[in-house]
Parts: structure tokens; C-alpha cells; sequence
């Protein structure tokens, strides 16, 4: 039994291990999230819909499944591949979810009981938002750093800690709980996606990819789990994880986000013939009324000039 996951040189076995810090942090979380939720009705305060609860829940536990064995044992000290599906698992579906699950007056109240409320304000500015996140995945998976934090359960904790913040400076700008946290505009939000997930992330890949030799100390001499997979067939899959694991969540969240935009900003009126001139609304419907004035206007545009109106008049009235 062991506090955290952390670099081993036993032979890798199939055999369960329980990590008492995990177990204890991540129940504490949830107990922490549901007293909050039930206190809160309770008093007025505010309400947690069923979606958030189920949310929020979600994420915890892939963040728990992303830490604890096999996953954390694997990455912690015998597959750099491991390594780097924990990090795309806290990054791009555990705190996404868990931002996504907390009302934005528990998240205000816990950033006030923490004394974290400047800090994470400043911390959602996309500039800084996006420096953080690439400067602590760079970091992280920088050789050094790797071999180093995780040759103890301590830095191994820490490195975890890192990607959690990493997480929560990437979609601050994007889905925080707080609205005056989020960019306004969602061409700013898809951009910001784009440049802070898609372009740093290229040069650690490439260089996992290509590399002739195994990079990580950790990995390279790890016992092996699969004895015809060698240290550098498990860096090289590696980097691709790095790359791509991100990839459908990225452009999934950009193609949403792009939907939104122009259903809200009247681009599909503009350039949807299904729906010219036509209210849509953000949820995507038409709006009735005006979808019955168009056809009404429609049929006026069409209709001949009123000639007979004419008729009667004599020319002089005409002149």
C-alpha cells in the first residue's frame, strides 16, 4: 500500500495496488462537492442541476481512473505512453467536466475560502492562461523534469498537481464557471482553442516521434510490460498520443462553438437559404412568427403591380 503512484523497479504485475492519497483525495472531493450542494439548497443559496452533479461526477472519476492503478502505476514509472495518455485524460476531459460541473456561486465561494480569487482571475486572461498551460506541459515532459518528479511518490504528486493547473488555465477562458472569467466572443474563443492546444504541441511530439534514442531515463529503463514493445516504440507512441489525443476534442469543441456562433450572430440567415430571413434562435429552432411574416413577404415581392388601381385615373392626375 502506497500515498501516490511513483517510478518503481519491481517487475510490472497485473495485481491491484491501492494508493491511499488517491483514494482519500478524490473521495474527499466528491463528499466535499455533494455536503456543498446539499448546504447550498438547503439554505437558498443557490441550486446544482442534476446535469452538473452527473458532470462533475464524471470528471472526478476519470481524473481517478487517469491517477490510480493501472493507468497512474503505468505512467508513473513504466510506459512513457501511459505518461502521456494521464496527461491528455486530466487535460482535455477531467477538468473540462468538472469546470462544466460546478455552479458558478460554489466555484466563487471556493475561491474565496482558498484566497484564490485574484489569482485566478489574472490566471484566466487568455494570454496568461495560454503561457501557463504550454509552459507546464513543456516542463513536465521535458526529460529532466520526468525523471526527476517521478522517481518519488512526492514529485510524481506534484507533477499531477502541475497538470491540474495547466487544465484549469487552458479552459478558464473558455467554460469558467464565472462569466466575466470567459472571452466574450466565440471567433476569440475557437482562435484562443486553436492556438494554445494546436501549434507548442507540435515541437515535444515531434521530437518524441523522431528520436533515435529513448529520451526518458524513467521509461528506457523500466521493467519492461510487453516484452516484444521496446522503450522506444513507447516513446514514439508517445508523442502520437501527444499529438492526436487532443485532436476530436479540440475541433469537436471548435465545431460547437462555431455552430453557436452563427446560429446566434444571424450568419445562418445570412447564408442558410433553408432559413433566410428567418429568426433563429440559439437553440438552433425558427423562430414561427417569423417564419410566417417571410412566406408573407415572399408572396408580396411576387405578386404583379396593382395596375387596375391605375385605371381609373385620368392623365393629368397622373402627371
Amino acid at each position: 500500500m502506497s500515498w501516490w503512484c511513483a517510478a518503481s523497479t519491481k517487475p510490472w504485475t497485473w495485481s491491484p495496488q491501492i494508493y491511499v492519497g488517491i483514494w482519500l483525495l478524490m473521495g474527499a472531493t466528491l463528499l466535499a462537492y455533494f455536503g456543498g450542494a446539499s448546504k447550498a439548497r438547503s439554505a437558498g443559496w443557490f441550486t446544482t442541476s442534476r446535469k452538473q452533479k452527473t458532470l462533475f461526477t464524471v470528471g472526478i472519476l476519470v481524473l481517478w481512473g487517469a491517477s490510480d492503478w493501472p493507468l497512474g502505476t503505468l505512467g508513473a514509472g513504466y510506459l512513457a505512453s501511459a505518461h502521456m495518455a494521464q496527461f491528455i485524460l486530466y487535460t482535455m476531459a477531467a477538468i473540462p467536466l468538472i469546470l462544466l460541473g460546478v455552479p458558478a456561486e460554489m466555484f466563487r465561494r471556493t475561491l474565496a475560502a482558498l484566497r484564490l480569487t485574484s489569482a485566478t482571475r489574472f490566471l484566466s486572461k487568455p494570454l496568461v492562461a495560454a503561457a501557463t498551460f504550454n509552459i507546464i506541459m513543456v516542463t513536465t515532459h521535458s526529460p529532466p523534469v520526468t525523471d526527476f518528479l517521478r522517481g518519488s511518490q512526492t514529485g510524481s504528486f506534484a507533477m499531477d498537481l502541475l497538470w491540474i493547473v495547466g487544465a484549469v488555465a487552458l479552459w478558464l477562458p473558455l467554460i469558467s464557471p464565472i462569466e466575466s472569467h470567459r472571452l466574450s466572443s466565440y471567433p476569440g474563443k475557437m482562435v484562443y482553442l486553436f492556438v494554445t492546444v494546436g501549434i507548442v504541441v507540435i515541437v515535444p511530439s515531434a521530437a518524441l516521434i523522431i528520436t533515435e534514442e529513448p529520451m526518458y531515463l524513467t521509461y528506457e529503463l523500466a521493467p519492461r510490460v510487453l516484452s516484444s514493445w521496446s522503450a522506444l516504440e513507447d516513446q514514439q507512441f508517445a508523442g502520437v498520443i501527444m499529438k492526436l489525443g487532443a485532436t476530436p476534442i479540440v475541433w469537436g469543441a471548435i465545431l460547437a462553438m462555431f455552430i453557436r456562433w452563427t446560429n446566434e450572430s444571424g450568419l445562418s440567415n445570412k447564408f442558410g437559404p433553408k432559413y433566410h430571413g428567418r429568426l433563429v434562435h440559439a437553440d438552433g429552432t425558427v423562430d414561427a412568427e417569423s417564419d410566417q411574416r417571410t412566406a408573407q413577404d415572399i408572396a408580396s415581392a411576387r405578386r404583379e403591380p396593382d395596375v387596375p388601381a391605375m385605371a381609373g385615373l385620368q392623365p393629368e392626375q397622373l402627371n
